[in-house]
């Protein structure tokens, strides 16, 4: 088996303890159907990133939620420029941050790192394609990793797993394989598993395949998991990002909640003990 091919900040956490990742979702962004002033988005992120440091998250990702419909892969690069300007006016600290463009830009997702000096980025279908409410969403690994090696080297790549909102193109789909393509293939130095859709849970049993098909790669589950569950999906997987769980009411259109923040990391933590 192959060796991860980066050595990141995220990387060296997860070699220590289990990560939590909060989610940053931001609002529309300027150019998007339901656009917002991008000051007042900004002054939102900062919040709810502000809440997360403070809760005991490891860091975040930030993601262009707001922006529906999503474009399939290169978003305009006006987008690439306002999530910077955002992710640089982030708290930070000893936060590990990463973003995720929406739906599945990649390489846009580096750009953006390198402008904000990030240090991971999520990429929706890495390997593969999948049918989607965007269309056909195809994985472009070869172009990602040559583009990080280029101008990034540092920044670490989470690839999903048989992602939510997307049913894999093809007449046989086994999740242990996609897995393997995409850990050994294309080169992901991290897998997440998540359910359907948004907020809703990963199940146990493709956590379990995926962590044994690639035992060392690092597996996330990125949707789903609640102050209830975080203790047996920590007991199989080496970290979380969670967003939904967070938010006000559990409404992902939400801000975070800071009670529900502080909870989830105390029942995390303890599962660790």
């Amino acid at each position: 088996m192959h060796a991860a091919p980066n050595s990141s900040r995220l990387l060296t956490a997860l070699r220590q303890w289990k990560v939590l990742l909060g989610v940053v979702h931001l609002d529309p962004l300027p150019g998007s159907p339901h656009a917002k002033p991008l000051d007042a988005t900004i002054e939102a992120a900062k919040r709810d990133a502000g809440i997360l440091i403070e809760s005991g998250f490891d860091g975040y990702v930030v993601e262009n939620f707001g922006d529906t419909p999503f474009f399939p892969g290169a978003v305009p690069p006006h987008v690439l420029t306002a999530m910077t300007r955002v992710a640089l006016a982030l708290p930070r600290q000893s936060a590990i941050v990463g973003v995720n463009v929406l739906r599945n830009d990649a390489r846009g997702a580096l750009a953006v790192a390198l402008g904000a000096g990030l240090d991971f980025v999520r990429v929706n279908v890495h390997c593969g394609a999948a049918v989607t409410d965007q269309g056909i969403v195809e994985g472009v690994a070869a172009k990602t990793l040559r583009e990080r090696a280029q101008l990034v080297p540092g920044v670490a790549i989470l690839a999903d797993v048989d992602v939510k909102h997307a049913t894999p193109l093809g007449a046989h789909f086994d999740i242990e394989e996609s897995a393997r393509d995409t850990a050994y293939r294309g080169l992901a130095d991290g897998l997440i598993v998540t359910g359907s859709s948004t907020g809703s849970g990963a199940s146990f049993d493709d956590l379990r395949r995926v962590t044994k098909a690639v035992p060392d790669r690092p597996v996330f589950v990125g949707s789903g998991v609640t102050d209830e569950t975080v203790a047996e999906v920590l007991r199989h997987a080496s970290g979380v990002i969670v967003g939904t769980a967070l938010k006000t009411n559990g409404n992902v259109e939400q801000p975070i909640d800071a009670t529900r923040a502080r909870r989830f990391v105390d029942k995390a933590r303890n599962a660790e003990k």
